[in-house]
């Protein structure tokens, strides 16, 4: 199933953060989970950018016009089956946002030094319905970022660092 996300990294004077939501504990698919605005590509979406932005304007109300879009990364295959296009946007200081109640429980801003250091990149491995998954973690404060997230920022990191894109997969 076709879905995109954005990463919106906020351009601080005192450094870049990154903004990441905490989903509802009533959502079908990964509730109270840590994630990034985004959802399902739409059919009136040109493309993932599109999906991306309007998400994120439903979900946590950040306005376009505070956004400018620097790519995308290659899309991550979840354990549910979406393919989840991480487009990546530099977020002007000075918006406002209003939480789509029923999908954000809370949005908070992590450190973008924290997120692409990788003494900060935990891997973690378990069986989910008998199937053996690995997964990357990256616990910041009290929240743990680990699953699609945590390993699309991996990626984010590996392409930073002229590392091989997508070996983040689960």
């Amino acid at each position: 199933m076709p879905a995109a996300v954005l990463v919106p990294v906020v351009a601080y004077e005192a450094g870049e953060r990154v903004i990441l939501t905490k989903r509802t504990a009533h959502l079908s698919n990964h509730a109270g989970q840590i994630s990034f605005p985004g959802g399902r590509v739409d059919a009136e979406d040109p493309d993932v950018i599109a999906t991306a932005l309007r998400e994120t304007e439903e979900e946590i109300g950040l306005d376009r016009g505070h956004i400018s879009v620097l790519g995308a990364l290659d899309a991550y295959v979840t354990g549910t089956g979406f393919a989840v296009v991480p487009v990546v946007g530099l977020v002007k200081p000075g918006f406002a946002l209003h939480l789509a109640q029923h999908e954000v429980a809370e949005v908070f801003e992590v450190p973008f030094d924290f997120l692409m250091d990788s003494r900060n990149h935990q891997r973690h491995k378990g069986v989910f319905n008998g199937v053996e998954r690995q997964w990357w973690a990256m616990p910041y404060q009290d929240y743990y970022i680990w699953g699609a997230t945590a390993g699309m920022l991996r990626n984010l990191h590996d392409l930073l660092h002229g590392q091989t894109a997508g070996t983040a997969q689960p």
